[in-house]
């Protein structure tokens, strides 16, 4: 199972927010680089870069924070936020991402999501499956759709996708534990997804149990910001799973 640490960015700062609001906003670096580089000497290889400020803009926005981590670091990142237009994309990979997550485009722009797929392939291209209840949340997560989870993902997996992110909204930064049954729902009904889990991570041993259930990846965010996890314990457990 992937260890992918998380940056989230408004205005070009390392923050932390709780339950997706924007209210709750906690800087915990002002130099995305910094910590970049501190996941990276501790042998991580993957980041979750969240651009909020794009998110909520509907358009990329701090672009420019990926573009000075990809040409410093040898993380491979993943991009998310904001990402609404073919050019969003074409500036993403551009500025260094190697592979994107799209949540509110899947919802709002089928038809440009699936071209997406084809063009770029599967393997640059994940799926944003963020949950409110049962109903995915988009734009931020400001705005819940009608779309419930398991057709939304069956959409998509028909469609090609490889990549499912999926973050349970009640759970993030919560440090509460990650949504163990939704995960395991999603796994026993799409086993061939590569299912990355987000939100609530609170404490090292559930880790082995969402690899346990089949989890390609879990995003560590603010249990590592508030050294719930140290880089310490993580770098010697991608040591012995390598």
């Amino acid at each position: 199972m992937r260890i992918i640490p998380a940056i989230d960015i408004i205005e070009g700062k390392c923050v932390r927010l709780t339950k997706g609001d924007y209210s709750t906003q906690k800087i915990y670096n002002e130099d995305p680089l910094e910590v970049a580089k501190a996941f990276e000497d501790r042998g991580v290889n993957f980041l979750h870069l969240v651009d909020l400020d794009g998110a909520k803009a509907k358009s990329i926005v701090n672009f420019k924070v990926l573009e000075k981590l990809a040409a410093n670091t040898r993380l491979k990142i993943d991009f998310g936020g904001g990402l609404k237009s073919d050019t969003d994309l074409k500036i993403a990979f551009e500025c260094g991402a190697q592979q994107i997550t799209g949540g509110s485009v899947a919802v709002n722009n089928p038809e440009m999501f699936k071209r997406w797929l084809v063009e770029y392939g599967s393997d640059k291209i994940i799926l944003g499956a963020d949950v409110k209840g049962d109903f995915i949340a988009v734009n931020g997560w400001m705005d819940t759709t009608e779309e419930s989870i398991v057709p939304f993902v069956k959409k998509y997996s028909k469609a090609g996708v490889e990549y499912v992110v999926c973050t349970d909204i009640s759970k993030d930064g919560m440090l509460e534990g990650p949504a163990f049954a939704l995960y395991e729902s999603l796994l026993s009904t799409f086993p061939k997804i590569k299912l990355i889990a987000s939100g609530g991570l609170s404490n090292i041993s559930e880790l082995a149990r969402l690899a346990d259930l089949g989890c390609d990846g879990v995003i560590i965010g603010k249990a590592i910001y508030e050294k719930k996890i140290s880089l310490k314990y993580l770098e010697s457990y991608i040591i012995e799973n390598s």
